[in-house]
């Protein structure tokens, strides 16, 4: 009876298999141009973004635990507490002026940003034009695939990334014997150092402390480094060629006249816990990355990828969907959604684009407490849209609106995990800054758990910058996974105590209007005052 939701869901969407083109491939005739056009790939931490050049193929690399700043203080601003009085009491006068003011004072520091780890180049030596070119991206599999021909001779390379594993994977093969040629290199726009040794390309480096939103504008210090502090960070990559000859430089590694070969590439992070510093308490990321190399620098190519095919088909083979026949021409991903933006039928296109969100959701949450931010894992910015935080007043709870629903727990456990970690920095925020109990969370977080109101200590507009509700939003995650599973341990160990905590806040946070009824009574902005509920003693 305990998965008799997840049975009934598998039974509305059908197990037939869906007739017609392309209800699970992504492709395109062209490489992408742009980061929003690539094909991404993930193992749930680390993520890459493949353009699949000919001449030059870049893949942006990053991983979920690589972030600006360190553990926050949540103890920032210890006194804010004190101005509620004086906000409620303008709020009573309705002077929603000076309330608006005096909320600044109820304001801490912004988020840190997700940060980009950098990018591998490959660069292919060919003497002419490229034809035959195709790149697309099978959701059954989680492998991406290029295509094309070189004066008649087919050049293929297959890209995926294994969770069992903690590699990405690319094969390389030419139809005719030798003529495979390419150098491997790997920047970053964060600071780095690059050496290479025993037939590896090693790069390191470290996080900016702290790299402030980028809706800020330009300013100086907005991205700020300091060698003694900030996540480290390691990649490392190999090349395996049972002909041709590696060739490699001071920063380059290469093969030259080969047939087939692997790229092994292997990254990790010095990152060890919302709480731990990462540089006093972190993991040693290089040697992390070189483990898990050599792990899978013994392993056969076919080795890999059946692991890797093993545990991604366990989750995404749990839900098919059946929307009926589709007359419509198979055609590349970009010229079917064009064609679809006309309002001409496409089954498949709507197929695709539901098992596309259960590909993205499982190649991206699954390291435990650190759930998928706002761009996924896949960031090419120092300082990206919004900080590709966690941005708690709705968008992190959509990644997961689908955990439950399309039968993904699993990856639903890391956010469920982040909830407890932000629950112990909201504790201290339900103290400093309301005088309230139980925790409280505001509308941007981050891999710290960042539990404050942002603002930057009065700075920010109290219409965006003072809402701190996202405890109480959280914790529905909370009772959605129980609903799902019927799992009462979970209940009773992890959840309920969460799930208290943020309902203590709540009612601590109320307080009396002259009906008898709580009501939220801090914020200026009018409209969300109508909030109200009897308190239990009203």
């Amino acid at each position: 009876m305990k998965q008799s939701v997840l049975f009934l869901l598998c039974i509305f969407v059908s197990l037939h298999p869906v007739h017609g083109q392309s209800a699970h491939s992504l492709w395109y005739k062209q490489p992408a141009q742009y980061f929003e056009e690539t094909l991404v790939l993930g193992n749930g931490k680390t993520g890459a973004s493949v353009f699949g050049g000919v001449g030059t193929d870049k893949i942006f690399l990053n991983d979920a635990t690589l972030w600006s700043g360190e553990p926050v203080n949540a103890n920032m601003n210890p006194e804010a507490f004190q101005h509620l009085p004086a906000i409620r009491e303008a709020l009573r006068r309705e002077d929603y002026k000076t309330a608006d003011e005096l909320n600044k004072k109820l304001q801490g520091k912004f988020s840190e940003s997700y940060a980009p780890l950098g990018t591998l180049w490959m660069e292919h030596r060919h003497s002419g034009n490229a034809t035959h070119y195709r790149r697309d991206l099978d959701l059954r599999n989680a492998v991406s695939t290029v295509t094309y021909q070189v004066d008649g001779v087919t050049f293929t390379r297959e890209y995926f990334i294994s969770h069992p594993d903690q590699i990405m994977v690319v094969r390389l093969r030419s139809s005719k014997k030798g003529a495979l040629n390419f150098d491997l290199k790997i920047n970053s726009l964060l600071k780095f150092r690059t050496a290479v040794n025993d037939q590896t390309l090693r790069v390191t480096g470290y996080a900016p402390v702290p790299a402030d939103p980028s809706y800020l504008g330009d300013r100086p210090d907005a991205v700020i480094y300091d060698e003694n502090r900030g996540t480290r960070f390691a990649a490392l990559a190999r090349i395996q060629s049972a002909d041709g000859n590696l060739v490699q430089t001071d920063s380059t590694l290469g093969l030259q006249g080969g047939t087939e070969a692997l790229v092994l590439l292997s990254i990790a992070t010095s990152f060890n816990g919302f709480d731990k510093n990462p540089v006093t308490e972190g993991l040693d990321a290089v040697a992390l990355a070189q483990a898990q190399l050599d792990k899978a620098a013994a392993k056969t190519f076919r080795q890999l990828k059946q692991a890797h095919l093993q545990d991604y088909q366990t989750f995404f083979q749990r839900v098919h969907l059946n929307l009926g026949q589709s007359t419509a021409p198979d055609l590349p991903t970009d010229e079917r959604l064009r064609r679809y933006a006309e309002g001409k039928e496409d089954k498949n296109l709507e197929i695709l684009y539901f098992q596309f969100g259960r590909y993205l959701l499982i190649s991206s949450s699954r390291t435990p407490g650190v759930p998928a931010n706002l761009q996924g894992i896949w960031n090419p910015y120092v300082r990206p849209p919004w900080s590709s935080n966690y941005t708690i007043n709705i968008n992190a709870e959509e990644n997961y609106w689908l955990a439950e629903n399309t039968n993904l727990p699993e990856m639903h456990a890391p956010m469920l995990g982040f909830i407890r970690n932000i629950a112990q920095t909201g504790q201290v925020t339900a103290r400093t800054f309301f005088g309230a109990r139980g925790w409280a969370a505001c509308h941007n977080s981050d891999i710290w758990a960042m539990s404050n109101p942002v603002g930057n200590f009065g700075k920010g507009d109290p219409v965006w910058a003072n809402w701190y509700m996202g405890g109480a939003w959280l914790s529905t995650h909370l009772w959605e996974h129980f609903v799902f599973t019927q799992d009462r341990d979970f209940l009773k160990n992890h959840a309920y105590s969460l799930m208290k905590g943020a309902a203590e806040f709540c009612l601590s946070w109320l307080v009396t209007d002259n009906n008898g009824f709580g009501r939220v009574a801090a914020r200026a902005d009018r409209r969300s005052t109508l909030f109200r509920c009897r308190r239990p003693d009203g």
